[in-house]
């Protein structure tokens, strides 16, 4: 029998795929509970559809992405921080304090889109790779001064 998955099956399918099983297997479990439905011309036409909207609202989530990675290629940010002697900081620069620098620049962005692999502990100019989207990856200057 063939049905179209409507959640993730292990050892089956995502969602939205159109798998055959057995009868009985669809018959008894994944029909019952809601995992799949038989695939007739109808669900595969609702399938279709439903792929096509998803595939657009894809599309405008990247597009929206890569003009927000253009906006942050021209945004540089600086963050005073306070230094002793020999110019170590006291303390460090988080993904938490880029995104508040940035929040002053004006540009919203989540700080766990911001991929820090250890804070900053030093002064200097630092190129900090965002991650905007699975397929949009930017980098951002970040200049950490002293106050």
């Amino acid at each position: 029998m063939k049905v179209i998955l409507q959640q993730d099956v292990a050892d089956l399918g995502v969602a939205g795929d159109m798998v055959t099983v057995k009868d009985g297997y669809a018959r008894n479990y994944l029909i019952p509970q809601q995992l799949a439905v038989r695939a007739n011309t109808r669900n595969i036409q609702q399938l279709e559809h439903q792929k096509r909207l998803i595939a657009a609202n894809q599309a405008r989530v990247r597009k929206q992405a890569a003009d927000l990675a253009e906006q942050l290629a021209n945004v540089s940010c600086t963050i005073p921080v306070l230094v002793g002697e020999q110019d170590k900081l006291f303390g460090s620069v988080t993904s938490k304090d880029i995104e508040e620098a940035l929040v002053r620049e004006g540009v919203q962005l989540s700080r766990k889109r911001i991929l820090l692999d250890e804070p900053i502990k030093k002064l200097g100019v630092y190129n900090i790779d965002v991650r905007l989207h699975p397929e949009v990856t930017t980098k951002l200057k970040v200049w950490v001064v002293a106050k």
